[in-house]
């Protein structure tokens, strides 16, 4: 344990699946739910969930994301 170190969330990128989103949702709720986790057994305040990119930004968001990644909605796709 530090007490110099501040965690102020956690963060994931979901393993590329383009065919079945289900496999982000999944990974999504995983982290959601392993933050509520923490938050209850550590009492401590996560406030930062951070998850999601274009491809999968919905499903991000309604896993409760509060960042999310959107370089190629906004850039194009990197070729």
């Amino acid at each position: 344990k530090s007490s110099h170190l501040v965690i102020e969330g956690l963060m994931t990128i979901a393993p590329y699946s383009p065919e079945d989103p289900s496999v982000a949702r999944k990974c999504f709720d995983q982290l959601a739910e392993l933050r509520q986790s923490l938050q209850e057994s550590h009492g401590v305040s996560l406030d930062e969930l951070s998850m999601g990119m274009s491809d999968d930004l919905f499903h991000a968001i309604a896993a409760g994301s509060t960042m999310i990644r959107v370089g190629s909605a906004l850039f194009g796709s990197r070729k």
